[in-house]
């Protein structure tokens, strides 16, 4: 089922629905949309949950303000969307900026999430901080640097910055699809998502969360620092599954995913 929340200030985010059960919100990553759950929704489901997938604000089919885009507005949104849907506390699954916006909902909202799952994501951070030495650079030169590409063509930036982030070349078909897909997200989003992507840090978070916290990471992911996956999961109460593959592993190596997955939810 589609349907449409109103999440304030006249912002509808697109939420897509199935099955019935023990509530999932799936959150997806950076300028892509809830398509790339279609396979996890239909195995979540076939085990007997009710799985929500949303199209953050400014992705896909959900309004596109100009601002704001912080993890702690997105975190919002997202439990605004699980008041709206589900009937009891719901395991998040965020993947990227997604797994930012899971680790805060987790901590803003304790009363609407009963687990974690983090994807291709530690939660606390997505590039280096003083408190989280791990990851791709972080600053300024960085950030502007990807902030120039994206606002000079967004195209070629959009589908390098996708297809780089798989651990094998993509099969073309794939990149075409993902490409389609996040070019449904203008320019402002993407630009006020790259500094999220590059300005949030909540280690500090860490240690007050009390569900079920995990990580499903890639080891080839250009992405993500496995040393710091392993750190953020010495701080938190869970499991940290380590697959063969890059910034995708519902795509990349999908059973293994979903087996997974099942195990975490």
């Amino acid at each position: 089922m589609n349907s449409f929340i109103d999440v304030g200030d006249g912002v509808r985010l697109r939420i897509r629905t199935l099955g019935s059960g023990r509530p999932v919100l799936l959150i997806h990553g950076w300028t892509l949309a809830h398509e790339v759950w279609d396979r996890p929704m239909q195995v979540l489901a076939a085990a007997g949950h009710q799985v929500i997938a949303v199209d953050l604000r400014g992705h896909g089919d959900s309004d596109a303000p100009l601002e704001p885009y912080d993890v702690v507005r997105l975190a919002a949104d997202g439990a605004a969307v699980l008041r709206a849907c589900a009937t009891e506390p719901a395991t998040v699954v965020g993947w990227s900026l997604g797994g930012l916006t899971a680790l805060r909902m987790a901590h803003d909202f304790p009363d609407l999430v009963s687990g974690v799952v983090t994807v291709a994501s530690v939660g606390a951070a997505h590039v280096r901080h003083d408190a989280y030495p791990y990851g791709p650079p972080a600053g300024e030169a960085a950030e502007s640097a990807l902030r120039g590409f994206e606002f000079a063509d967004r195209i070629r930036f959009r589908r390098k910055a996708i297809g780089d982030l798989f651990k094998d070349v993509p099969a073309t078909d794939v990149l075409d699809w993902l490409h389609r897909v996040s070019l449904r997200t203008p320019g402002w989003v993407a630009d006020a998502c790259l500094s999220t992507l590059f300005r949030t840090e909540q280690t500090a978070l860490l240690p007050n969360i009390k569900v079920p916290f995990s990580q499903i990471v890639g080891v080839h992911d250009p992405g993500l620092s496995v040393d710091g996956a392993r750190w953020v999961q010495g701080q938190v109460d869970g499991r940290l599954i380590e697959l063969d593959c890059g910034h995708y592993p519902m795509l990349e190596c999908p059973d293994d995913f979903d087996k997974a997955l099942l195990t975490l939810v």
